[in-house]
């Protein structure tokens, strides 16, 4: 096994003995498929908890830089060691919150893959990074089944959670500048392409 697919490994095995939220690794495979199709280079990855799929993203010829962002101090201290450990060049990690970042430069892939409450406010925010054939893709949009039965949840906050995803899904299926199509991976993607207007 060459070294960085053993630094991956190594990776994912720490996030799900530790509980820090990764991607499945189908839902990896299906976006590597994405950035393949669509001759993706640049990337801007809202949310890096421990720099597994950063690290994954970066690791495919094809993507010559992906900027990534974390605002919790240990999992970018993690996320920074495991970067140095890959030693991958195309690699920019930001260390503040996302909604505090104004980054200027264009990228033909946006993901994020953060606070979900928050899903709304960075689609808008950050789609004004995007190349104009960009992609914009959002990870968890079942939220572990939960969506779709908000009515039914007994716990205040994960309802109100839920509530803002369920929201969210509505925004973007009455969206007049992107198709969005669902893909049933891992904790459910939305993949937002924009309209050829």
């Amino acid at each position: 096994m060459d070294r960085i697919r053993e630094l991956i490994n190594d990776i994912k095995t720490y996030g799900n003995e530790n509980n820090v939220p990764i991607m499945s690794e189908d839902t990896i495979n299906t976006i590597i498929n994405i950035i393949n199709e669509n001759n993706i280079e640049s990337i801007l990855e809202i949310g890096t908890a421990i720099a597994y799929s950063t690290i994954c993203f970066a690791n495919n010829n094809r993507v010559k830089n992906i900027t990534s962002i974390e605002r919790d101090d240990n999992r970018y201290l993690l996320a920074a060691n495991n970067v140095k450990l890959s030693n991958l060049s195309n690699i920019k990690l930001i260390h503040d919150a996302a909604e505090n970042i104004n980054i200027k430069d264009k990228f033909d892939l946006v993901i994020i893959d953060a606070a979900k409450s928050q899903n709304l406010k960075f689609f808008n925010k950050f789609k004004e990074n995007l190349n104009s054939n960009g992609i914009i893709i959002i990870d968890n949009l079942s939220f572990h089944g939960y969506v779709g039965k908000s009515s039914e949840i007994k716990s205040r906050n994960l309802r109100q959670m839920v509530r803002k995803i369920e929201k969210f899904i509505d925004f973007l299926n009455n969206n007049q500048e992107f198709v969005v199509t669902y893909i049933e991976v891992g904790d459910r993607l939305g993949v937002c392409k924009r309209k050829n207007i």
